[in-house]
């Protein structure tokens, strides 16, 4: 691996960093001073915003043709957004899990999960099925708007995105200027970042002899969801609970419709092509993960710390079989064996005891 290499990923992944949180900032700012609810900040400038790496990294692996890293940034984050970014949260102080987020968000990121397995049986995203993918982020954002003018039922998630998002912003032709100054400027980063990080991942999977899938599902993943972590973390130890679930449930939404749908819109030929492998395991790890939300949400409606702490072992074991699959090691079948007669098992008897 050459000194460029390094230069690239690292440089790359902060201009990424840099630029989602000045995008956040001044997009939010703009929307607060434009007298836009801090529920609908939060829901959607915020939870969209920390997910433009994704979406930067994915359209320009697109339309560079390196599509395993472009479709397995969003697999790879999706999983990384639950099993990591929820895991540490949870660990940090048990997570409260808004009923709205039970009744309707979780359940919406399982059916676009599930449509995206779906659509990738045949080897290819096509660019109608990233019509319509788009199409449905833009129905999710309205319906969201809708929802929260309703008031009663997320009083108490307004509250919170109130207190972060709701802080007054002076109405100046100056100071509207600055922020969105700010927001263009994130913009511009984080297509430059996306571009280096994109080479010097490619240049990383070559010098090491690793496919772009497993590089796309690893490094490049975990990269790209950085302002997540910062945002649910922070909101973590602020007691922002909902806001940590709120945000990775958004932004797997906003992967799947908004970055998936965009990446094979754009991409050349008849659509975004799906790596066999990726349909065969990582798609349907992904629905997995999304579907075993739902009854750890529903128990008592928290994540507790030990239930974090089954996410960042699930996560931390995903990782060793893709690693452990890319060098054909000789304890890969050891390792498989182990996870499908005892661990899963285990923690399956674990979920119906505590949902009982």
């Amino acid at each position: 691996m050459t000194l460029t290499t390094v230069l690239l990923l690292a440089g790359g992944l902060v201009l990424l960093v840099v630029g989602a949180e000045a995008l956040v900032r001044g997009a939010s700012r703009l929307a607060t001073a434009l007298g836009v609810a801090p529920l609908i900040i939060g829901l959607t400038i915020v939870a969209f915003g920390t997910s433009s790496p994704e979406l930067a990294v994915s359209i320009q692996s697109s339309l560079a043709g390196q599509p395993d890293i472009a479709v397995g940034n969003v697999v790879g984050s999706n999983i990384f957004n639950v099993l990591f970014i929820l895991g540490v949260s949870a660990l940090i102080v048990p997570l409260l899990v808004a009923q709205q987020l039970v009744r309707l968000d979780v359940p919406i990121m399982i059916g676009v999960s599930v449509t995206l397995l779906l659509m990738a049986f045949n080897g290819f995203i096509e660019q109608w099925e990233g019509w319509l993918l788009f199409a449905g982020i833009l129905a999710y954002t309205v319906f969201q708007i809708v929802q929260s003018r309703k008031g009663k039922e997320n009083a108490a998630v307004e509250a919170e995105y109130a207190e972060e998002f709701g802080k007054p912003e002076p109405r100046t032709a100056g100071r509207m200027l600055l922020n969105i100054g700010l927001a263009l400027a994130g913009l511009a980063l984080l297509v430059l970042g996306a571009r280096w990080f994109v080479d010097g991942a490619i240049q990383l999977a070559r010098a090491f002899g690793i496919s772009e899938l497993v590089i796309g599902l690893t490094i490049v993943a975990a990269g790209t969801s950085l302002p997540e972590v910062a945002t649910s973390i922070v909101a973590a130890v602020r007691g922002e609970r909902d806001i940590a679930v709120g945000n990775v449930v958004g932004s797997n939404i906003f992967n799947i419709l908004a970055v998936l749908g965009l990446s094979a819109i754009v991409a050349p030929g008849q659509g975004l092509p799906v790596a066999p492998g990726m349909v065969a395991l990582d798609i349907p790890f992904m629905v997995a993960v999304a579907i075993a939300c739902l009854p750890i949400f529903i128990t008592g409606n928290t994540i507790a710390r030990w239930e974090g702490a089954i996410f960042i072992f699930y996560y931390v074991a995903y990782t060793a079989y893709l690693i452990l699959t890319a060098g054909e090691h000789a304890l890969l079948p050891q390792f498989q064996s182990f996870m499908l007669w005892f661990v899963v098992p285990l923690t399956i008897l674990t979920v119906a005891v505590s949902l009982y």
